[in-house]
């Protein structure tokens, strides 16, 4: 039976931090994790022994995520499941945040995957490939404006947000294969 919050059916998943790994990542072939500004985000430990190849996401490289994912559905021969999950932040009391600019980063990638033929996806997904779509023109200043990029600014380092919302200005897709939540 096909849990109704594991998204089990859908090619293309999308869901929030550790959980939302667990949950949507446990039978897909891959997981992209996304994390757009953050360095010190609560990402993925050991979800389980024989976890799926994890790469690393953004906006910077949501179209070479899409044709290395193509690559590896080719390779395989068959549909290719790819678990898109959004790192969020953490406040400083330890609970997760949502974080606009992985929302955003996560819908490049769904729209990115779409574009090149790896499109059933969840609601969820396709809700957050909508929210990218929509907002596409729009994305630089909504990060930059946003709670993360207003404290990475604050901190003297608005070059990070500059740099992290250049859209498919990168061809890299760093392959994870052993990661860690952290503190």
């Amino acid at each position: 039976m096909i849990s109704a919050v594991e998204q089990e059916q859908y090619q293309v998943r999308f869901d929030w931090g550790v959980d939302g790994a667990r949950a949507v990542g446990g039978d897909a072939d891959v997981i992209v994790l996304v994390d757009v500004l953050g360095a010190d985000t609560v990402l993925p430990s050991s979800l389980d022994s024989g976890t799926a190849v994890v790469i690393a996401g953004s906006l910077r490289n949501g179209d070479a995520v899409a044709r290395w994912a193509l690559e590896r559905q080719a390779d395989k021969g068959d549909r290719f499941t790819v678990a898109v999950v959004a790192a969020g932040e953490t406040r400083t009391s330890g609970t997760a945040r949502f974080a606009l600019e992985d929302l955003l980063g996560a819908g490049a990638i769904i729209d990115a995957l779409a574009a090149v033929g790896i499109d059933y996806c969840s609601p969820e997904a396709a809700a957050a490939a909508a929210a990218f779509t929509g907002l596409r023109n729009a994305t630089g200043h909504l990060i930059g404006a946003s709670v993360s990029g207003r404290e990475l600014t604050a901190e003297g380092n608005r070059a990070a947000v500059d740099f992290a919302i250049a859209v498919n200005s990168s061809d890299d897709v760093p392959v994870l294969r052993e990661f860690s939540f952290g503190s």
